[in-house]
């Protein structure tokens, strides 16, 4: 994505910065929490492997600029708090997903939209994204105030599509331009 070799984004509570090694049980005390991935698409992580497997992934995919995976990161404690991520990146129509995950004791502490406005600010600026998207689980109603406070716009509905551990569900699709902040 545009070469970001080692991005590295500060917010005035945040660090937003690739993960290493070192996150791996961070991580899997996020991912493994069934509440944090109630409303994923994948079931929650079992096992110290599967947040090394991510952090393997996240690092090749930064390396072939496939995808952006980022560490959010507490400038007063250093804890690692979660992720955020843009994926599926379409060069041709400057267009990428964004997704974010943090623990539970981080929720409703405006974690999500800091984080979001800074990567949302870096894909548009630094990218030359011209359309940020996002996917939830249409009951995921705290997911979908964030992207609203955040500047999205609710564009669709895809019933029944996922299916995870027996469980279908729907999705709601989220955009934003960079011509509703006033960009390209």
């Amino acid at each position: 994505m545009n070469n970001p070799a080692n991005p590295i984004i500060e917010t005035d509570r945040l660090v937003l910065r690739p993960l290493g090694r070192g996150d791996a049980e961070s991580l899997l005390t996020v991912f493994s929490d069934p509440e944090v991935m109630k409303y994923w698409n994948t079931p929650p992580w079992t096992s110290i492997q599967d947040a090394t497997d991510f952090i393997e992934s996240a690092q090749a995919d930064l390396d072939s600029e496939a995808a952006i995976t980022l560490g959010i990161i507490a400038k007063d404690t250093e804890a690692l708090m979660g992720k955020c991520m843009l994926f599926s990146h379409d060069r041709t129509s400057r267009r990428a997903e964004i997704g974010f995950g943090i623990g539970r004791r981080y929720w409703g502490k405006g974690f999500i939209q800091e984080a979001g406005l800074a990567l949302i600010a870096y894909g548009f600026e630094t990218l030359n994204l011209r359309r940020i998207e996002a996917e939830i689980d249409p009951h995921n109603t705290g997911s979908a105030r964030a992207l609203t406070r955040m500047g999205f716009t609710q564009e669709g509905l895809l019933r029944e599509r996922w299916e995870i551990g027996g469980v279908v569900s729907d999705s709601a699709l989220f955009g934003l331009l960079a011509s509703d902040r006033g960009g390209r």
